[in-house]
């Protein structure tokens, strides 16, 4: 069944909503099951994120000879985005929330979203990985995905040792063409963030772990939590997972609960962001009932939560968080917010806040994940 496509000209810029069909995939007996998620890839420059031209970034002076197809080799530092063992933008922290140094007991794989979207990459190209998967040795995509997910999204974890691989992301347009094409190209990348995780618990041994992820990030993170983690042995460990951007069913995992307290370990939380009243069509057809949790209070109570508890967003200046910008409230399957609060946001004119689902609350994620550690820690020692 095709994907719907729906493009409204904003003030700001594009937004691009897509309409499609997808689940986490953890296994092919699952891959008839079909989750809805739209995707706002915006040109926003104010929320600085995907939509970021890659054009104005510096890259990476090194850069291996492979073929654009090339599995990356994880044992290679320049595959990760972030690693303890290098020196990158996720361990960027905002003047006013800078530490001396992070926690090393606890490590985060941190799985970022699409980045691949410029179109004319598969543009009238054929249906294969050389196209509709990203090379991990384009330095120029790397370099976006650096100076937007790594420095607004990954960043927030950075009170602990951040991993995140590079991968063979799918295209942003692989969400809407037929789902038996695009399955492969998002296996593909699947195969590259599984890998990544194995290399990833054998090199961090017992410490716990945090898994977080936005948006294609999530996609995969499900599945590798499904996969990986849900019934072995190193769910003990597991601090909790923040898998944000995608409606996560409250079935979808077996033995792995959804967070209902700030400070509940071995659990996940999970949220989607739209301005308050705003209920697009697709999740009212939405016939199951996903997890929310409201990232202001990390409870599902559905009642308002005013500006006042919002601990700080990150927008588009990194270095001066903005506390107290949003109201938040859960409504059925999504999280409505308040429009957010920076100067200039007469022109932010979407609904769809989906390219602010971490800045948005980017102290509350860092203080609840800092919360729930020490939780842990305590239930542990």
């Amino acid at each position: 069944m095709e994907a719907k496509i729906l493009r409204n000209n904003l003030q700001a810029g594009m937004l691009l909503l897509v309409k499609v069909r997808t689940n986490f995939r953890p296994t092919h007996a699952m891959q008839k099951n079909r989750l809805l998620l739209w995707l706002a890839i915006a040109n926003v420059s104010l929320l600085c994120l995907q939509s970021c031209s890659s054009s104005k970034y510096p890259v990476e002076s090194y850069v291996p000879a492979a073929n654009a197809d090339s599995i990356p080799n994880y044992a290679n530092l320049y595959y990760w985005a972030a690693h303890p063992l290098k020196k990158d933008l996720a361990d960027s922290t905002p003047k006013p929330f800078a530490q001396d140094k992070a926690d090393t007991s606890v490590a985060v794989f941190f799985i970022h979203p699409t980045t691949y979207t410029h179109a004319g990459a598969v543009d009238g190209k054929p249906y294969n990985m050389q196209f509709w998967n990203a090379s991990v040795n384009d330095a120029a995509l790397n370099a976006k995905t650096d100076y937007s997910s790594m420095l607004n999204q990954a960043s927030v974890f950075n009170s602990f040792e951040v991993y995140a691989p590079r991968y063979r992301q799918a295209h942003i347009r692989s969400f809407y063409i037929n789902d038996s094409i695009a399955q492969s190209f998002f296996d593909t990348a699947y195969a590259d963030i599984e890998r990544a995780f194995m290399l990833f618990l054998q090199t961090i041994g017992n410490k716990p772990f945090i898994v977080a992820s936005h948006s294609q990030g999530t996609l995969h993170a499900g599945r590798l939590l499904k996969a990986q983690v849900e019934g072995n042995p190193i769910q003990k460990r597991l601090v909790a997972a923040y898998i944000i951007g995608l409606p996560v069913p409250e079935q979808y995992f077996s033995s792995l609960p959804a967070c209902t307290t700030p400070n509940q370990t071995g659990c996940f939380v999970s949220w989607r962001t739209f301005k308050k009243g705003h209920v697009p069509e697709f999740v009212q057809r939405e016939n199951f009932k996903a997890v929310v949790v409201n990232p202001l209070t990390w409870t599902m109570d559905t009642m308002p939560v005013p500006r006042s508890q919002s601990k700080g967003a990150v927008l588009y200046k990194f270095n001066h968080p903005k506390p107290r910008n949003v109201a938040t409230q859960i409504h059925g399957n999504i999280l409505w917010s308040s429009k957010p609060r920076f100067f200039g946001n007469w022109f932010f004119t979407t609904k769809n806040y989906h390219i602010g689902d971490i800045n948005l609350f980017w102290k509350d994620i860092r203080d609840n994940a800092m919360y729930r550690v020490k939780a842990y820690q305590q239930q542990t020692h």
